[in-house]
C-alpha cells in the first residue's frame, strides 16, 4: 500500500496543493482504480485535504503542521474521543466543554471510496449533526478503513459493535463550498477537512 508514498510523497506541507497527483483530472472511462485510489480521487474531488502518513510520528508532524497553517496553537477544540486528548495536550489545546472550538478532531467509522465521503457515527461526534459540527475538521484515519461503498460501511460497524450499534450514523462528503450552484450539495454545509490517512496495511 505504499502508493500512496509513490503519488503523494509524505506531505511536506499541510496543504496538498504542491502534491498534485497523476488523479487530478477526471480518470479515464476504462480505467480500473483500486479501491484506495477511487477513495482518494473522488476525496480530492469533493474538495478534501489528503495528508498521507506512514507511522504515528507522521501523524503528529502533519498535525502539528496543520494547527501552523491555520494558527490554531492554544485554541478550543471539539474532540469526543479520550484516544485522541494526548495528542490535544501535546499541542496545548483546550477541549473541555469549548465555548468556540476552531475545528473538531474526530476518528471515523469509514472512508467511502465510491463517494470519497467520510463515514461517522455517535462514537465521534455523538448527536451532533454535520452543519451542528465546527466548519473545520481534522480526521485521523487508517488505510485498513477504506472500504467499497456506504453499505460496507454499514456492515463494518455491525460487525463492529455487535448488540451496542451506535446511532447518528452519518456521512460527511463535501469539503469546499460548490463553484457553481449544485442542487446534490442541497441542505448540506461544506466542511474545511483534513485527512490525516495512517498506512496500517
Amino acid at each position: 500500500m505504499n502508493f500512496f508514498k509513490k503519488i503523494f510523497g509524505s506531505g511536506e506541507s499541510a496543504s496538498d496543493e504542491e502534491h498534485e497527483s497523476e488523479y487530478a483530472g477526471t480518470p479515464a472511462p476504462n480505467s480500473h482504480l483500486s479501491i484506495d485510489e477511487q477513495f482518494i480521487f473522488n476525496f480530492k474531488k469533493n474538495g478534501g485535504k489528503f495528508l498521507y502518513c506512514e507511522n504515528s510520528q507522521e501523524v503528529a508532524e502533519q498535525f502539528e503542521n496543520i494547527l501552523e497553517e491555520n494558527d490554531w496553537f492554544e485554541s478550543e477544540v471539539l474532540c469526543y474521543e479520550p484516544a485522541l486528548f494526548n495528542l490535544l495536550d501535546e499541542n496545548k489545546l483546550f477541549y473541555i466543554a469549548p465555548a468556540k472550538p476552531k475545528f473538531l478532531l474526530a476518528s471515523c467509522e469509514n472512508l467511502i471510496a465510491d463517494e470519497g465521503s467520510i463515514l461517522f457515527s455517535s462514537k465521534q461526534i455523538r448527536q451532533n449533526k454535520p452543519n451542528d459540527l465546527p466548519a473545520n475538521i481534522v480526521i485521523l484515519a487508517t488505510t485498513s478503513q477504506i472500504l467499497p461503498m456506504k453499505s460496507d460501511g454499514l456492515s463494518a460497524i455491525k460487525r463492529k459493535y455487535e448488540r451496542d450499534i451506535p446511532t447518528n450514523i452519518t456521512t460527511i462528503k463535501y469539503f469546499e463550498k460548490a463553484k457553481e450552484e449544485d442542487f446534490t450539495q442541497y441542505g448540506s454545509v461544506a466542511k474545511n477537512l483534513y485527512l490525516l490517512l495512517l498506512e496500517d496495511l
